[in-house]
């Protein structure tokens, strides 16, 4: 038995489980999948994040990352200035709550649309499907991230594979007949069963784009969405964690590495190179203290050089050096260098050219393969999941070996239960094409996505992350909005949670100025529904309460028992207590006590701390079998209605300044008082309980 566990992006990790039967043979004849580049599945280092994500706001928000041949392009073109200028005055407008900028900034945006620049139409997409300064228009979102995703936006692309991976039937209906007006390409309505069939090549195709940002040598750190809050409080050691800079932890590594120690001086290079714990990402500035740790003879800086010269990252792209540097890594026993090295051997980059025609294409593939099999081994053999990952590749692709697509499976498994994320992205690939594995669509669907998440665009987070710290809950707000809108779960609920908690801070604009309370909590419902969609139990449990207390919408006692069963499903003990109090009450659930009894010894067993409660709710229902239509059935019923009045009496008399003290200064009396009648009484009973002294005998009467 084979198990897979992945690093999940969303709320709550999953496991795979693989047995032999997963495990197919590959076709004699070669796939369609074979017949593009054999080199092509080791990615490609030879892009920029600008090139993988293009329409980034990443000009916006990391100003020193912009290409300048693309700021000069950028000036030139009326579309694509229209676009950044609304973009800037967007942010601008949540930042200082100026619904008039806002309308401004969509009104240049829209322009910038209308004249075909695909990023303008995806930002159009994102105002309808947030109700920005327009009609909320789901359809209409739809079909200009449509289009965006045709003109090339990665980002739209990414909604629309959400879209289709929830099967939102609704909304591609309606769209169909937009789009229809503009193009021939979709003629009719698009059937459930092929839904799916496009959110899978979807999310290939950007899991892919995602794969070609990750490091060659040694795996990229896996930097999640930060929770910015833990259940209905404020998160606040993920975010102390996060403040990057201003960080006393960073603060002191810092000032260890500017005294020379190397060590340091590598973390704080790694923290600028990633942009970790809420550091601005900053080549420059991480190429600067890698060459410093080096002097210092830090063997770890030479491996991330080479991966420097080889993306050309904050510094003229040079595969030669790039090659020395891992070279030079690999002898200081860093052994994920020999990924990098076996990786540039196979490209040809910095040590042979690949321009191979058809006829010594095998005999030179042999050749190489042959090299390059050698250093993966090496990564390997010291249990480097890059090196499983390689391996598995040239299995998988007949490269320098035969071809065994079992044995090819077999590393990816062994390097994704090792966290490497393009392992994941071939096992996905595998469920998709039924090559090596059974046909899979929805775990196929599943594992592009888990891959897809981690591409280039997810900087919104770090930027989201980033405003939140400083305060600017309206532009982390806006941010986190756009993640969810890509199908982040993270985001999803991180939105939802500053809508509860900020309200009109939140700076929620909807069509016409500033959102109204009802339209925050729809909003905010929305979100938290497509975050429990996602296995976010606590987002399932306030869906709960918004359906059974009628928070923001219409009670309905029938959707907050679905929604309780989702949590339920997830193990959520809060949710098993709701469950078990509606089926006592008969409230959306049938009347039925021994369910009752059931649900609440079940929250009992997954959370000990449920204790107080639940024995109080089975002391209820012992109540209500023995003594079914008496007045004490009546009390307990009546306890809901009279605990808030009995609420607002201790808020409002009992704790204001002057009665607290009068109460205080009572319960101190009382107290005195109790004390001083215990002690009289142990008094009392000590000298009763005396033996009589010697002296106070009497003396035995002897009969005559």
């Amino acid at each position: 038995m084979l198990y897979l566990l992945p690093l999940s992006a969303i709320a709550r990790p999953f496991v795979l489980v693989l047995s032999q039967d997963d495990l197919i043979d590959a076709p004699p004849s070669t796939t369609e999948d074979d017949s593009s580049s054999e080199w092509d599945e080791f990615g490609d280092s030879n892009t920029k994040p600008e090139d993988l994500d293009p329409g980034s706001w990443r000009p916006i928000f990391e100003p020193t990352a912009a290409d300048p041949a693309a700021a000069s392009e950028y000036e030139n073109e009326e579309e694509e200035a229209l676009f950044y200028s609304g973009i800037t005055n967007m942010v601008s407008s949540v930042s200082s709550g100026e619904p008039r900028l806002m309308e401004e900034a969509a009104s240049e945006i829209e322009a910038s649309a209308s004249g075909g620049y695909p990023h303008a139409q995806s930002a159009l997409g994102f105002l309808y499907n947030l109700g920005m300064t327009r009609e909320w228009n789901r359809a209409k979102a739809f079909m200009y991230h449509y289009f965006a995703a045709k003109g090339g936006n990665m980002q739209s692309k990414m909604a629309l594979a959400y879209t289709y991976s929830r099967q939102d039937v609704s909304v591609c209906v309606c769209v169909c007949v937009c789009v229809c007006v503009f193009t021939r390409e979709l003629t009719s309505l698009i059937p459930i069963d092929k839904m799916y069939d496009k959110a899978v090549k979807l999310y290939a195709e950007l899991a892919e784009v995602a794969v070609n940002s990750f490091l060659i040598s040694k795996d990229s750190p896996v930097i999640e969405p930060v929770r910015i809050h833990n259940g209905a409080e404020e998160n606040k050691e993920a975010l102390r964690k996060s403040r990057g800079e201003e960080d006393e932890d960073f603060q002191i590594l810092e000032y260890q590495a500017q005294k020379g120690n190397a060590g340091a001086m590598y973390k704080i290079g790694i923290f600028y190179y990633f942009g970790l714990r809420g550091v601005r990402r900053d080549h420059a500035k991480a190429l600067s203290w890698f060459l410093k740790a080096v002097e210092k003879g830090e063997p770890r800086s030479m491996e991330l050089l080479g991966e420097i010269y080889a993306r050309g990252a904050g510094v003229e792209r040079n595969y030669t050096k790039a090659f020395e540097w891992l070279k030079l890594a690999s002898r200081q026993q860093l052994y994920s260098a020999y990924n990098g090295m076996g990786y540039l051997y196979v490209k040809g980059y910095g040590v042979e050219k690949k321009n191979y025609t058809k006829i010594d294409f095998m005999v030179s593939s042999c050749s190489i393969g042959f090299q390059a099999k050698e250093y993966f081994e090496k990564a390997a053999d010291n249990d480097e999941a890059g090196g499983h990952y390689n391996l598995g590749v040239m299995y998988l692709k007949g490269i320098g070996v035969k071809r065994d697509v079992k044995l090819a499976c077999k590393y990816f498994i062994l390097a994704a239960n090792a966290g490497q994320p393009k392992a994941f992205y071939q096992l996905a690939k595998m469920f998709h094409t039924g090559v090596g594995l059974k046909k899979n669509l929805p775990m196929a669907t599943a594992l592009y996505k888990l891959v897809a998440e981690r591409g280039p665009w997810s900087s919104l987070s770090r930027w989201a992350l980033e405003a939140y710290l400083k305060g600017d809950v309206g532009k982390a707000f806006f941010l986190y909005s756009r993640m969810a809108e890509l199908g982040y779960e993270v985001a999803q609920s991180n939105a939802a949670w500053i809508l509860d908690k900020y309200g009109e801070r939140s700076m929620c604009m909807g069509q016409s100025g500033f959102c109204s309370d009802a339209e925050r909590h729809l909003l905010a419902h929305s979100l938290w529904w497509q975050a429990s969609e996602q296995g976010n139990e606590h987002a399932a449990l306030l869906i709960g309460d918004a359906y059974y207390y009628g928070r923001g919408i219409e009670k309905d006692y029938d959707r907050a028992a679905e929604a309780y069963m989702h949590a339920k499903s997830q193990s959520n003990a809060q949710a098993m207590f709701n469950l078990g109090y509606m089926h006592e009450h008969g409230q959306g659930l049938p009347f039925d006590l021994h369910l009752a009894k059931r649900y609440y010894d079940q929250a009992l067993e997954i959370d000990p701390a449920a204790k107080l409660p639940v024995t109080l709710a089975l002391g209820s229902l012992w109540v209500r079998k023995n003594y079914a239509n008496s007045f004490l059935v009546d009390v307990i019923d009546s306890l809901p209605e009279v605990y808030p009045k009995v609420e607002a009496w201790v808020e409002n008399v009992i704790m204001e300044e002057g009665n607290a003290t009068i109460l205080t200064l009572f319960v101190c009396l009382l107290t005195v008082l109790y004390l001083r009648e215990r002690q009289r009484r142990h008094a009392v009973a000590g000298e009763a309980a005396l033996p009589q002294q010697p002296n106070d005998l009497v003396a035995p009467v002897v009969a005559n």
